[in-house]
């Protein structure tokens, strides 16, 4: 090949190779820029929007409610007015809902890849955002995106990682997990739920993940890994001051419910349900707490340093 096309060649294939001149692209998004590798951010399938978000959602007495039976799992927030409920049937379709509570702008979010229900305020950098499914993933965990700037931002992360807002965290806000029936006998009648009136034609009594929850396979890649727990082992985690830790259910499960301990330095208290399962982590003065359920492997993978409470560890 003679010098001018070689050269030629390269200008053509340096774009692809460095990313400098021609931006990666990926269902539509912008990934100049991103504090994660490009080529880490994946498509988990559908097309952005592919999974409709909810907007605007409404909600209805729980008595009229007919669709959940007592072991059905809600995430659960607490409201000036009572409780609100979000069944995880409904999540497992549309993984967001973009809602107002007591006046404050939130958003519910819901990852079945990770078993992981957060909650976050939509008041960022003083401008309310409205947020949708990307059809990308980091991590195998959902890569949510607003409205207003297409920033992509990472679930487990509670962080843009591309566009405009790379970098800007999300504050979260504590939830619940709780069985269906447990839900409704301790809230009584101050509790409502979200309507399975979404406007979309989908079947949430149906999983469309099926034993996805108990299977060691992971359907996407993640960058860290470890074998000390079943992938799909439940886990508590938490962050504090720089420091992250997990609480996995198996080594709760030893314990009488209630387990003292510390994080960053900070005195906490972790509190275990076995029925659901599920755990809360609260400041020792009873405040509850931000933190993660999930799958031990996306914890992990998010927080590699982790450490990791067992029932037989030093007080």
């Amino acid at each position: 090949m003679r010098p001018a096309r070689r050269f030629i060649a390269f200008l053509l294939t340096w774009p692809i190779v460095t990313g400098l001149i021609a931006a990666p692209f990926k269902n539509g998004f912008d990934l100049r820029g991103a504090l994660v590798p490009p080529e880490a951010i994946i498509s988990g399938g559908p097309p952005r929007d592919g999974i409709p978000a909810l907007t605007n959602p409404s909600f209805v007495e729980h008595e009229v409610a007919s669709l959940w039976q007592p072991d059905d799992i809600v995430l659960s927030v607490e409201t000036e007015s009572g409780s609100r409920a979000y069944p995880v049937g409904v999540l497992n379709w549309h993984e967001l809902a973009n809602d107002t509570i007591d006046g404050q702008p939130v958003l519910i979010s819901f990852c079945p890849l990770c078993g992981t229900g957060m909650i976050f305020e939509r008041r960022v950098a003083n401008r309310t955002l409205t947020f949708g499914v990307s059809g990308l993933l980091y991590n195998s965990d959902l890569l949510m995106y607003d409205h207003q700037t297409e920033s992509l931002w990472s679930q487990i992360g509670a962080r843009a990682i591309a566009g405009p807002l790379a970098g800007t965290r999300l504050e979260q806000r504590p939830v619940r997990h709780e069985r269906w029936q447990a839900w409704k006998a301790r809230v009584g009648n101050a509790g409502k739920v979200l309507s399975t009136d979404t406007g979309y034609s989908r079947d949430y009594r149906r999983s469309p993940y099926g034993e996805y929850d108990h299977s060691e396979r992971l359907y996407f890649p993640v960058s860290h890994q470890s074998r000390l727990y079943h992938p799909k082992t439940l886990v508590l985690g938490g962050s504090f001051k720089g420091e992250h830790k997990a609480w996995p259910f198996p080594e709760l499960a030893k314990t009488d419910g209630t387990v003292n301990d510390r994080i960053g330095g900070e005195a906490v208290v972790i509190h275990y349900d076995a029925t659901v399962p599920t755990a809360r982590l609260y400041r020792a003065s009873g405040e509850l707490l931000p933190a993660v359920q999930a799958f031990w492997f996306a914890w992990f993978t998010f927080h590699p340093e982790t450490d990791v409470y067992t029932h037989d560890q030093p007080d």
